[in-house]
């Protein structure tokens, strides 16, 4: 029985048959219709109607289409007339309507007959239920009709249960554990495979969102859930195969281990798919796929599989010479121009990503065995497939094989660089793009090493007679050069360059193109060295920025434009002479004739203006208000944000470059990332500017700090964006400085508009990465503005902030703790924990520096403000984790540095943690400690003297470490000798024997590493020769040796040099050593220069 009038339905169904028409013009006026008369206004009866229409409709199209767009105008927003909140329109309806309209869709989905049309309504109730789960509410109904469902004799109402379930699995995440697993059992073992199947994906979406302990009562399920798999294999069903493997998928991602106890009997059964030719590609992929899956999540269950490796490895191979079926000669490959053609859902660029992710999740000692039992005999195949396939293996590999292949790349080239000869154009392709990698995977090594064998090699490949393959051997060339030191690429220039001017003339622009980006990172990392070609190549590029100005040409001047400025970089501004104005006016003749917004040239121009800023530094300030209002432009765009109602419009999203869609609450969110990505570039260049014209940039500071930089830390939709504005504001502030000075009205307005916004993105950023550039802005900024720049208003926001970072901080790190706790013994922690804890490392770092630069320069008028944390340091201070130890120790070094007397209250929280830590095991805490005992000793007081004397002892034992003198161990010694020269300097009076104590200080020398810590040393040092101090004779020699060496490795300078230069030479007549005798005999030639220095 219908609940509206007749008339309603009258008009309803008009609409319904105008939005369906295929008129143009009578479908826009409908929407128009559908918007200002039904959703507007009388929202209650449109969807109220649609459900009627899917319940009595004889017409399936119509019954379908009715539930499609019930579906899309309930999830729409719109004003809840009672409370004026903004709620999903299904949502904002009177509860009796709510109740009416889902108790109606209820029976449609019970009615339906037809499958597809159920379906869709299945959609619709899904939906609804989801703003309820949302709402936190219950529909009581909706869990009876759909157990009922699942238990139907209609394998249709089986299936549209489960969908549902797929949809929206919080509706039986608070059920009971034994009714739903009975009810997934049932639908496992279901007759009918689409109903097998649909209970797959809703178990997949279910488990999601129940938490780990949950999770385990599930595990008992998955015998059943793989049973699924063998009768849709034999059956060759490769859609229905396709679609199980998603689940798997889904399900290994969140719980890998609950497959342990089936997991070589499912990899056995993945290898039978991947390497069936009969199935079709993407369920073989998908088999491919889920193995790999594994690997990503579970890499030591993969290692303990006695089959696992040497199968995928065999596999992945395999697909990859899946490759040119019909193209047998590369006369097809070669003639494309479309170098970036899609290829992802190729057989052999599956096999060539699963190797890529094999050996950085597996590592080398467990890819690389079963790898080279076939690449050997691959190289050496008559088939061109197999080489290309090896010769892209060792692509894929190297990066996570790195470590081990690094002591055999001498084998490793003996296999590539022959296919850079090979017959086949797609084998040398592979062969320059193995090279490519490896130039940057085994960076430094293989340019230092082996750049007598590469370049001669690859040079002659420029030559080839395809341009694909002299395109990418000049692209290969970049990744070496790039990496390369000038002196190792001089000798080879003229003859690279020689060839790259010959690819300029290339009939083919991509050629032209590869060639001029190849020609810049040469003469970027050439520097001066580049000089020498400068006439024969500027005047070609300059010709080509002066040249055709037409579409397909604009990304050949792009990389022209890109090349020049290059080479201005590396030449200099003396060499440019006038080119450069030439070139600047060239730049700005090409930024005035861009039109469309798709034109590379746009992004190209404002890196091009980048470098010129840093050639010609404040010479460049006439061109800067023609640059300024396009950069201004871009940093200034606000973020493209669409929601996207129906698969139509996320169909049509995907298909455009530059979007990334985003999942919320049932919709989906269309972010346009390249117009972020624009942003980001921009105000990362607004950076370069301020740095490099300092006050000069001034009159631009205060509109860009309002307008971009201090709106960018907020723009929560690009953590690149936030990154980038963190850096500019401390820029911009130093500016400022520079033009009005440092204790200027003017810094000091800008300064009051910018710290409370800075302030308040230490509290509200979400991302810990960039948390950590936040602080750093922070003290970045302090820096510039200097001292007293904090109210007592911001020390106590500063703190706040601070207290809820470190709250956050504790539950992230036993969340890690939890879950290292469920891992088995000797799994290896995961890519993503190890990268959480760096990002962890890398913030409280900066928070370090945040309170160094706050206690710096506010003194102790932080310290009320700061004692808020104090059970946060305490706790700290005691943590197994060294990490937290070192950062409470770095603090109360700061308190101790910059509050002087007034860190004496607090010397019952200070002392034992100094103590403790100058014999922690970790060697930065140690230094950490032993820094804190100097700079108490030296500014404590006597609220210290005691304490700092009673070190001592502790302080020779840093000292004598077993390791005292290796790398992570020597900063932690020389703190320890500088802290004791601080004592005996400034605390003598509480040192017993001082003769003795200087005695054995002496033997703490030298300090060549650390450059605060060295002027301490030998300072007392000088002190004690000044004083004519008789302790000293007898280790004369030692002491210049040890002088010597400071001054060789320049830890000493200026004033404090000259100083210790003197007392050396003073020392010598003290001990009466003749100085030449004394010169000649230490140890190495470059000290004995720095020896007779001293006496020149």
């Amino acid at each position: 029985m219908s609940m509206l009038p007749a008339d309603v339905h009258a008009a309803l169904d008009e609409l319904l048959k105008a939005l369906s028409s295929s008129d143009n013009t009578l479908r826009t006026n409908a929407e128009e219709q559908l918007n200002n008369e039904w959703v507007t206004a009388r929202p209650d009866m449109l969807l109220m109607g649609l459900v009627e229409q899917i319940e009595s409709a004889d017409d399936t199209t119509k019954r379908s289409f009715a539930a499609v767009l019930f579906r899309r105008i309930a999830q729409k927003n719109r004003k809840d007339p009672a409370s004026n909140e903004t709620k999903e329109i299904f949502w904002s309806l009177p509860q009796p309507q709510k109740v009416a309209i889902r108790q109606k869709l209820l029976q449609c989905l019970n009615s339906e007959a037809v499958p597809q049309v159920r379906n869709k309504v299945g959609d619709a109730v899904a939906e609804v239920a989801r703003q309820y789960t949302d709402e936190a509410e219950s529909w009581p109904e909706l869990l009876g009709v759909l157990f009922q469902a699942s238990q139907s004799s209609e394998p249709g109402q089986r299936e549209g249960a489960f969908r549902i379930f797929a949809t929206t699995p919080g509706i039986i995440e608070k059920q009971h554990e034994e009714t739903v697993l009975a009810a997934f059992t049932k639908g496992f073992k279901d007759d009918d495979v689409n109903v097998r199947l649909a209970a797959m994906e809703a178990f997949a979406c279910f488990f999601r969102t129940i938490g780990k302990k949950a999770q385990q009562k599930y595990y008992a399920l998955i015998p059943e859930i793989l049973n699924i798999l063998p009768p849709l294999k034999e059956a060759q069903d490769s859609e229905q195969l396709t679609k199980a493997m998603v689940a798997l998928i889904d399900l290994a991602e969140v719980a890998p281990r609950m497959f342990r106890h089936l997991f070589n009997n499912l990899v056995t059964f993945c290898i039978t798919v991947i390497q069936d030719k009969d199935l079709g590609d993407q369920a073989r992929q998908n088999a491919l796929e889920l193995m790999a899956t594994f690997a990503d999540y579970a890499p030591q269950m993969c290692k303990k599989d006695p089959a696992y490796a040497s199968e995928m490895v065999t596999q992945c191979l395999s697909l990859m010479t899946d490759i040119g079926i019909d193209d047998d000669d590369a006369e097809e490959w070669n003639a494309s121009e479309d170098l970036d053609v899609e290829e992802s859902d190729l057989n052999h660029v599956a096999g060539e990503q699963c190797m890529d992710r094999l050996a950085n999740k597996l590592g080398g000692q467990t890819i690389l065995p079963p790898t080279f039992t076939w690449l050997p005999r691959m190289v050496t195949s008559s088939s061109w497939r197999d080489r290309h396939a090896a010769l892209m293996a060792i692509s894929a590999i190297s990066e996570g094989c790195r470590e081990l292949m690094m002591g055999e790349l001498d084998k490793v080239l003996e296999l590539v660089l022959p296919a850079l000869r090979d017959p086949h154009p797609r084998v040398r392709w592979a062969g320059c793009n193995a090279l490519g990698q490896m130039s940057t995977d085994f960076a430094g090594t293989m340019q230092e090493q082996y750049h007598s064998t590469v370049l001669p090699n690859i040079i002659p490949v420029l030559e080839s007679s395809e341009p694909r393959v002299q395109s990418h051997a000049a692209a290969a060339l970049v990744n070496f050069c790039e990496e390369a030191e000038k002196s190792i690429l001089e000798p080879y220039l003229d003859h690279l360059l020689n060839h790259l001017l010959v690819l300029l003339r290339s009939p083919k622009r991509y050629v032209q193109e590869q060639a001029l980006s190849t020609i810049a990172t040469v003469a970027d990392s050439a520097e001066a060295a580049f000089g020498k070609y400068y006439d024969g190549l500027m005047p070609l590029l300059f010709t080509v920025l002066r040249e055709d100005q037409s579409k397909e040409y604009r990304l050949l001047r792009a990389k022209a434009m890109e090349c020049a400025t290059l080479i201005a970089l590396a030449v200099g501004k003396e060499r440019l002479g006038q080119d450069a104005l030439t070139l600047v006016q060239l730049l700005g003749t090409i930024q005035q004739n861009i039109t469309d917004s798709d034109d590379p040239q746009s992004s190209y121009l404002m890196h091009c203006w980048g470098r010129m800023c840093r050639v010609l530094g404040p010479d460049f300030l006439p061109y800067l208000q023609g640059v300024m209002p396009p950069l201004m432009e871009l940093a200034s765009a606000k973020a493209d944000i669409q929601l996207l109602d129906d698969e139509e419009q996320v169909a049509q999203i995907e298909q455009e470059e530059g979007w990334e869609l985003v999942p919320l609450k049932g919709k989906v969110i269309g972010i346009k990332t390249s117009t972020l990505d624009d942003k980001h570039m921009a105000i990362e260049l607004i950076v370069v500017y301020a740095q490099v014209l300092e006050g000069s940039f001034a009159p631009y500071a205060a509109e860009i700090m309002e307008k971009i930089a201090l709106p960018g830390l907020a723009f929560f939709f690009h953590d690149p964006v936030r990154v980038a504005s963190a850096k500019c504001v401390p820029q911009l502030l130093n500016s400022y400085k520079k033009a009005h000075g440092d204790q200027s009205p003017q810094l000091f307005e800008l300064w009051s508009k910018t710290v409370d916004k800075v302030l308040e993105v230490l509290s509200a950023e979400p991302a810990v990465e960039t948390l950590a550039e936040m602080y750093q802005c922070f003290y970045e900024s302090v820096e510039v503005v200097g001292k007293n720049c904090l109210s007592a208003t911001h020390m106590a926001a500063f703190i706040e902030s601070a207290q809820s970072a470190l709250e956050e901080y504790q539950l992230r790190v036993k969340g890690r703790l939890e879950e290292r706790n469920e891992t088995e013994e000797g799994e290896e922690e995961s890519e993503e924990m190890l990268f959480a804890i760096e990002d962890d490392q890398t913030l409280l770092s900066d928070m370090n520096k945040a309170f160094h630069t706050i206690f710096k320069h506010q003194g102790p008028s932080f310290l009320p403000h700061w004692e808020r944390l104090l059970p946060f340091y305490t706790e700290f201070i005691v943590n197994p984790d060294p990490t937290q130890r070192q950062w409470a120790l770095c603090i109360f070094d700061d308190v101790l540095e910059f509050c002087g007397g007034e860190s004496g209250k607090y010397s019952q929280q200070i002392m034992k943690p100094l103590l403790d830590g100058l014999s922690d095991d970790v060697a930065a805490n140690r230094q950490a400690a032993a820094y804190g005992v100097g700079v108490a000793a030296h500014k404590g007081g006597p609220a210290w003297a005691e304490f700092v004397a009673a070190t001592m002892p502790a302080l020779f034992q840093v000292t004598q470490h077993a390791k005292a003198r290796e790398d992570d161990h020597v900063f932690a010694t020389e703190n320890a000798c500088a802290s004791l020269a601080k004592i005996l300097q400034f605390n003598a009076g509480q040192v017993g024997d001082v003769q003795g104590v200087v005695g054995g200080w002496i033997e703490t020398l030298p300090v060549v590493n650390d450059e605060e810590a060295a002027p301490y040393a030998y300072s007392f040092l000088v002190s004690l020769v000044e004083q004519q101090s008789t302790v000293l004779p007898p280790h004369a020699p030692k002491l210049f040796l040890n002088i010597v060496q400071a001054l060789e490795a320049e830890t000493l300078q200026g004033q404090t040099a000259t100083r210790v230069a003197a007392a050396a030479k003073q020392l010598l007549q003290l001990a009466g050593i003749e100085p030449t005798q004394m010169c000649d005999g230490l140890p190495t030639a470059e000290l004995q220069r720095v020896g007779r220095g001293l006496f020149q």
